[in-house]
């Protein structure tokens, strides 16, 4: 009788204890205005590459746009390799939201219509004014799903096999990324449909270090 008192005891301290770990862990409108604040800036692998020959010294911006919405955070993403910054290899539209359950927060990733209109948009914020999201076409299963950890550092992975891509022999895109206020680190990755990685790096992914914030 003891024991099965002491036992029941156990159980309800451990559901006690789960509870109030996923309250603590729920996010709020304070951690998604930090994630923002993190990813908001330009960005280089410059040390990276300098480090290891095989990475490429890449310049990453994501500008704030449509700051008057409030549905989350807005931010125009552009890639180029250096110096070749007039000529970006991506661009992107990336929508920050908490997730339903608060346990995450989702990037979502659209594409752009017309992309080259907006080059230099980071730097130009009036090539973006006219931007809508009928320029965008969404990407489904390319979001990012991004829990906190400690020291306020964000990482997170896309759904499973769920981003599919036929770039370069790929089925399939899978991205991982560590975010924090300091750098973003991101692993890119294609797929076949065999599961046999068929680009991206191998060894890690790409360290992104911040250069400057954007308001």
């Amino acid at each position: 009788m003891k024991i099965s008192k002491i036992l029941l005891l156990l159980v309800l301290l451990f559901f006690t204890f789960y509870r109030s770990m996923g309250q603590d862990n729920l996010l709020s409108a304070v951690d998604l205005s930090d994630l923002k604040n993190m990813m908001a800036g330009k960005f280089s692998t410059e040390e990276l590459a300098k480090a290891d020959t095989s990475y490429l010294h890449i310049v990453l911006c994501m500008k704030p746009i449509w700051q008057q919405k409030n549905d989350g955070y807005w931010l125009y993403v552009e890639q180029s390799v250096f110096p070749n910054l007039e000529k970006p290899y991506r661009q992107r539209i990336y929508h920050l939201s908490l997730a339903k359950d608060r346990q995450s927060i989702v990037s979502k990733v659209y594409e752009i219509q017309n992309p080259q209109r907006f080059i230099g948009g980071c730097h130009n914020a009036e090539l973006l004014e006219d931007t809508t999201l009928d320029d965008l076409t969404d990407r489904p299963g390319c979001e990012l799903y991004l829990t906190k950890f400690k020291d306020n550092v964000f990482k997170g992975s896309t759904p499973k096999n769920k981003c599919l891509s036929s770039w370069r022999g790929a089925s399939y895109v899978t991205s991982d990324a560590m975010i924090d206020h300091e750098k973003v680190i991101t692993w890119d990755r294609g797929w076949n449909d065999k599961h046999e990685q068929v680009w991206g790096p191998q060894k890690q992914g790409y360290i992104f270090d911040k250069v400057f914030a954007y308001d």
